[in-house]
């Protein structure tokens, strides 16, 4: 899943991770086959909780500690769920679109995916507008300056603000011939 920009901090959390995964994974697996899940969940559950504790080692390329023991934890929690769900509706088999909950949280996820993938495509454009923006530093004579300056206090503008609306004003003749129609420089 994506991660936040900030180091160590994920888009999803583990009671997301853990409902997704057990969603997609017991989809279509009877009552025994889930109760061995739980089981296995349990066991992972444990060992992260040990490993956590420091009696155990972890690899250089698995998540931090305190996350993977997070993770297990929910995953056994929504194993469970799932097989107390199944064993009080009567379902042989997992079905996770007939699973109200799950499917809520499922629908939640999707939204806030949704909505993190708007507010990234937001930023990229944000981003694109930044670099096609010129910022320059202008150098006027002393004439020009007094000119800009009359103008900006007349409108109650920075003259920065005034020499913008004045490029924002240029019209490019066919010719190359560079103009600027009167205009009044406004707020």
């Amino acid at each position: 899943m994506p991660a936040h920009p900030e180091k160590g901090k994920c888009m999803w959390s583990a009671q997301d991770v853990a409902r997704d995964q057990v969603r997609r994974q017991a989809n279509g697996l009877d009552v025994a086959a889930v109760a061995e899940k739980v089981a296995e969940a349990a066991v992972r559950e444990r060992e992260t909780a040990e490993q956590l504790r420091g009696n155990g080692s972890f690899y250089e390329f698995e998540m931090d500690r305190e996350r993977l023991a997070a993770v297990w934890l929910a995953q056994h929690a929504e194993w469970r769920r799932v097989r107390d769900l199944m064993a009080a509706v009567g379902w042989s088999v997992y079905a996770p679109e007939q699973d109200a909950q799950g499917s809520v949280w499922a629908r939640e996820r999707e939204e806030r995916f949704a909505g993190a993938l708007a507010a990234q495509a937001a930023f990229g454009e944000r981003r694109q507008e930044e670099a096609d923006e010129l910022r320059a530093e202008v150098w006027l004579s002393a004439a020009s300056s007094r000119l800009i300056r009359v103008v900006a206090s007349r409108a109650g503008l920075r003259p920065s603000q005034v020499l913008a609306q004045l490029a924002e004003q240029i019209v490019v003749g066919e010719d190359g011939t560079v103009s600027v129609p009167p205009f009044t420089p406004s707020l």
